[in-house]
């Protein structure tokens, strides 16, 4: 059923009568009136014809066993080609999947949100290729569930959604991160692009942990009409664990020698990645499977081992319907006597497991506090949320067993959740939810602690952050007050006519930020005594806590606040009691964007003296659910990825004043706590005067970053912040903690 090339003087026409514009070509309405006129019988193809890539791509989607796997014994066999689900996203008129279906791959669904064009080529091809799927639909916004795809077959989607002058913002990003949820564990993204630097540094950074990539060329003997630029498929294959793997290029020397500045700048971009990866890949981290415990690849596992703690997936294909990230810990005998001879501890994913998980000092308190000569810490995240306590224990009954068996006899396993405990809350109220399509979900929740003296505080927490926190407020004493009738219950009913306490910080971050810009403030001074204000800029509204208590108690601020969903300023506003007035500010826009039009920008007073970073990762969650395993994109619970690359902080850089900070939250995930390091380094090749502090237990870690190049006396400057503070602040209670917290704050130093 292949079809002829179409004549090249069809094909110079269509390529002339293409959208012209960056706007056009996201434009649905721009694409419906190209179709309808054109029709899908008068076509040419972009990028490349079939004969060019057909062996290769036929290649990558017989899915042999990948090498990274082989310890996990997964029975993953070679798929049948009917058997292989495929996506093609923006299909447009192209015969891609038609010529995939007619060489077996049968189970391809195409989308577009052009309805014109999905008519058209479901008309063309219902009955020549019935089991073809259509659907109209935008890429940016895909619906279809999670992990049901084996590839998704991208020609030039991904190219068409960049925009060469903003880089690649909400709508790639988006696109991005449906390509990731929607492709099972081992499937893989394939994606033909003429691989421009704003592409590559999204593909790049985005499939980084977890992934395997290989870099293709595509043969350049193009039919008359396709572009003249050279094409190359990269493929992206999803681990099954978070693991930092070199891109390898497949292009000979030849090759390489006989093209130009195209590919000259894929072959820097690819040494600059490579470089990073190296970084990353050093990992000191090593998880384990229980298989590989059972080898003994750390110790004998069926001897308590004093003090031995080990970080392991648990689960098996045929075995368990879920994975579980975990952690096993053997008491030191001195430590004892002991009441359960092995405990199985099911923790929630909170903000409290997540310091469990992150220190081993933390573990070794839990492990303590329960009286246990093993302890297993098995944490739950929002896969398991429709589970029963009682299939979660059965589903993991036979690793469990495994692990009971210590010394000569079997030892009975004793099962408990203890949320509560951990993390403190005596009760705790939903108030509000709401669903963003930029932000996920959003939940505002009032939660009284065991040690708070019945007084409510108000969180906030987005999903896509696996429900850690991202900050909270006491409730106001005139809010109380309403309240004394019951002061031990929280209302059902509550509101966003309830008050929320501006003047008040209770995170380790927000009152670190305040701490440090109070440090690091002679150039505050100079702006204020020369009649200015400090020029602030905070990225990440969330509640508007920080925002609210820098306005209201250090008056010298100018604030603006950026964020990229009018969703959270609405909750902000409705339930947080967050307003904006002439000294603070939000704009709704895309945060690198904005920076770096402070950057650019020669105009006088223009620059910013502080810049700070709030916002957590969107790539902060991972999970197994039943056999699919949804991985991050980066190893960060916090900031954004895109805010430790280097291209970001030289923006940053350019965007400060001459004496300007920067300030961000650096929080890695439990399970690759080294890739501190190379964020460490490309902060160091941009800014030579760092500094940092840890709080909540070592759980976050608050970066400075000064642009002036002679170092902070930070002895001395204690001794000039507390002189400050005691002659303007009359010593309120709040300038206590950041006398105490500014002490913490130390140099930055890289290892050697």
């Amino acid at each position: 059923m292949a079809e002829e090339n179409p004549a090249k003087e069809s094909c110079i026409r269509i390529a002339e009568e293409l959208p012209v514009t960056a706007v056009d070509y996201i434009n649905q309405e721009s694409w419906d009136s190209f179709f309808t006129s054109k029709g899908t019988d008068d076509f040419c193809e972009w990028y490349a014809d079939w004969p060019q890539f057909r062996t290769s791509l036929k290649n990558l989607l017989s899915f042999q066993l990948a090498e990274e796997l082989n310890h996990f014994s997964f029975p993953l066999l070679q798929p049948l080609p009917e058997e292989v689900s495929i996506l093609v996203p923006a299909c447009g008129a192209s015969r891609l999947s038609e010529h995939l279906y007619d060489e077996g791959f049968t189970d391809i669904t195409n989308v577009d949100f052009s309805k014109v064009v999905i008519e058209a080529m479901m008309k063309r091809n219902i009955r020549v290729r019935p089991e073809m799927k259509w659907r109209v639909m935008d890429i940016t916004n895909i619906s279809f569930p999670s992990g049901i795809f084996d590839a998704i077959v991208d020609k030039g989607g991904l190219d068409i959604l960049m925009d060469s002058e903003h880089g690649p913002r909400s709508g790639p990003l988006s696109y991005i991160s449906k390509v990731k949820r929607l492709l099972k564990a081992g499937g893989r993204y394939i994606c033909l692009t003429l691989a421009e630097p704003l592409v590559l540094d999204l593909l790049f950074s985005k499939f980084r942990f977890g992934w395997k990539i290989n870099l293709y060329t595509i043969s350049d003997e193009a039919s008359p009409g396709t572009t003249t630029q050279q094409t190359f498929m990269l493929v992206a294959e999803k681990s099954y664990l978070t693991v930092v793997s070199r891109i390898v290029p497949f292009m000979d020397v030849s090759f390489v020698e006989t093209q130009g500045i195209q590919v000259d700048e894929l072959l820097e971009a690819l040494k600059r990645e490579n470089t990073i990866r190296e970084e990353y890949s050093k990992s000191t981290d090593k998880w384990y499977s229980l298989e590989e415990l059972k080898q003994g690849v750390n110790g004998n596992i069926g001897v308590i081992e004093s003090g031995r703690v080990i970080k392991l997936f648990l689960g098996e294909t045929g075995i368990s319907r879920f994975f579980y990230t975990c952690v096993l810990l053997d008491a030191p005998p001195e430590t004892g006597p002991f009441s359960k001879q092995f405990l199985v501890l099911f923790l929630q994913k909170s903000q409290a497991s997540q310091k469990i998980l992150a220190s081993e000092f933390q573990q070794r308190l839990v492990l303590q506090s329960f009286k246990a000569a093993r302890l297993l810490i098995i944490v739950l995240d929002s896969s398991y949320y429709r589970l029963y306590s009682d299939d979660i224990r059965e589903d993991t009954g036979y690793f469990v067993a495994e692990l009971c068996q210590v010394g000569d006899d079997d030892t009975d396993a004793e099962f408990t959740a203890d949320d509560g405990t951990i993390e403190g809350i005596k009760q705790n109220k939903i108030v509000h939810q709401v669903s963003s399509v930029l932000t996920g979900q959003i939940s505002v929740e009032d939660v009284i602690y065991n040690q708070s003296q019945d007084i409510t505080f108000r969180r906030l927490y987005f999903e896509r952050a696996e429900s850690l926190m991202h900050s909270e407020a006491p409730l106001s004493t005139e809010a109380l007050r309403q309240k004394k009738e019951k002061p031990k219950k929280i209302d059902s009913h509550a509101s966003s006519g309830v008050k929320v306490e501006h003047k008040i910080l209770t995170t380790g971050f927000h009152k670190g930020v305040i701490a440090g810009l109070l440090l690091f403030s002679t150039h505050s001074k100079r702006t204020t005594k020369a009649g200015g204000l400090v020029k602030t800029v905070i990225i990440g509204l969330g509640p508007g806590i920080l925002p609210m208590f820098m306005r209201n108690r250090l008056p010298s601020l100018k604030i603006e606040v950026v964020d990229l969903d009018p969703a959270v300023l609405n909750v902000a506003s409705n339930y947080f009691g967050f307003t904006e007035d002439e000294r603070l500010k939000v704009h709704i826009t895309d945060a690198i964007k904005f920076v770096r039009e402070k950057a650019n920008s020669e105009a006088d007073g223009s620059k910013v003296d502080l810049l700070i970073i709030d916002v957590d990762s969107s790539d902060s969650r991972y999970y197994f659910f039943f056999f699919f395993f949804k991985l991050c994109s980066s190893g960060l619970i916090s900031p954004e990825a895109d805010f430790v690359e280097e291209s970001f902080l030289l923006t940053v850089k350019d965007s400060l004043s001459d004496k300007g900070l920067f300030i961000f939250k650096l929080i890695p995930k439990h399970y690759f706590t080294s890739m501190r390091a190379p964020v460490y380094s490309k902060l160091k090749r941009v800014f030579s005067n760092l500094y940092h502090m840890y709080v909540d237990d070592g759980f976050v870690e608050i970066i400075f970053a000064v642009k002036k190049e002679a170092p902070v006396e930070l002895e001395e400057a204690c001794e000039a912040l507390e002189r400050s503070l005691r002659d303007n602040y009359n010593m309120h209670p709040w300038i206590n903690n950041v006398l105490h917290d500014s002490k913490l704050i130390k140099p930055l130093l890289l290892p050697s």
